[in-house]
């Protein structure tokens, strides 16, 4: 079975760069009809989907976190990072990996991290 575990600090100061690292197991992320993602739910608001690496090691990014979202991989160790710049209070959110199975436009998360709480205050 695929299982996915969040790490990275919980607590980040606004302007600094939160930095989460997504470890896979049970699969490789370098396998393809999958996508790898990163996705966070703010308290009360519902899932924000911020983007994705696949198999190739392209990666996708929502136009609203673009300018400031890089995801990596570092395959030796099958994991994948989130790097999010810039960071303010309206960036508290529970953080969530997820992998996602492909077929055409459609994506369905199939297996999911736990997930990690991160606050960001000063």
């Amino acid at each position: 079975q695929v299982q996915l575990q969040e790490s990275g600090p919980g607590l980040v100061k606004p302007s600094q760069t939160l930095s989460l690292t997504c470890t896979v197991s049970g699969g490789t992320i370098t396998a393809g009809h999958y996508t790898w993602n990163w996705i966070r739910q703010a308290p009360g608001k519902g899932m924000e989907w911020m983007g994705a690496i696949v198999s190739s090691g392209d990666t996708y990014d929502s136009p609203s976190l673009k300018s400031r979202t890089s995801i990596s991989r570092d395959t030796s160790k099958n994991q994948f990072t989130l790097q999010l710049r810039s960071v303010t209070p309206e960036d508290t959110a529970v953080y969530y990996c997820a992998r996602a199975s492909v077929a055409g436009e459609s994506r369905m998360f199939d297996y999911w991290g736990q997930g990690t709480q991160v606050t960001v205050s000063s």
